[in-house]
């Protein structure tokens, strides 16, 4: 997204970021205890968060790991309560990477009418359809949407909202500001 972002005269993510998966909010505070002693290191979080997750967050900067405001979470940008990243994206573009990835295990495509709207992230939604129509063969994971979306960026641009692509861009700006 910040190749997007940056094509269209925006701001992306700071080439000075260095960008390091831990795999979940659960395992953020003990990456975090490693690299934050590190003289001169510059640490901050960008975090998919759900209810469970509030306590694994607050203990960041409760055990003095990271400030407050290094501790950055989707659901600041989706203005929800939960968020993944896929949750920056529109429900009906995420839907399409999912169907185009998927389209030989689906059913039938799945539309925003599938989802339920009340729950806040994507992901969960799609996981409750899911379990209505399972896939004809093994099971859906979120990483497969999102190499279809980086190994289609270039075709799949122009179909991304502004709304995306604003949310995006707070975040960058967000993490961004933390450098100076």
């Amino acid at each position: 997204m910040s190749s997007i972002i940056e094509r269209e005269g925006g701001a992306g993510l700071s080439p000075k970021w260095t960008i390091t998966p831990v795999g979940g909010t659960g395992r953020a505070p003990a990456f975090v205890a490693l690299l934050a002693p590190q003289k001169g290191l510059k640490v901050a979080t960008l975090l998919d968060i759900q209810a469970q997750d509030q306590q694994s967050v607050a203990g960041l900067y409760k055990r003095k790991l990271l400030q407050k405001k290094h501790v950055l979470t989707y659901a600041e940008f989706t203005q929800t309560a939960e968020a993944d990243v896929e949750d920056m994206f529109t429900r009906d573009f995420y839907l399409s990477l999912v169907n185009a990835e998927y389209a030989a295990q689906l059913k039938r495509p799945l539309a925003v009418n599938d989802l339920n709207a009340h729950l806040p992230r994507v992901l969960r939604a799609i996981d409750e359809v899911l379990q209505r129509e399972p896939l004809k063969q093994g099971q859906f994971g979120h990483f497969r949407p999102a190499r279809y979306f980086s190994e289609h960026l270039e075709d799949l641009a122009p179909n991304i909202a502004s709304s995306t692509k604003e949310r995006f861009a707070k975040a960058f700006e967000g993490l961004n500001a933390l450098l100076g």
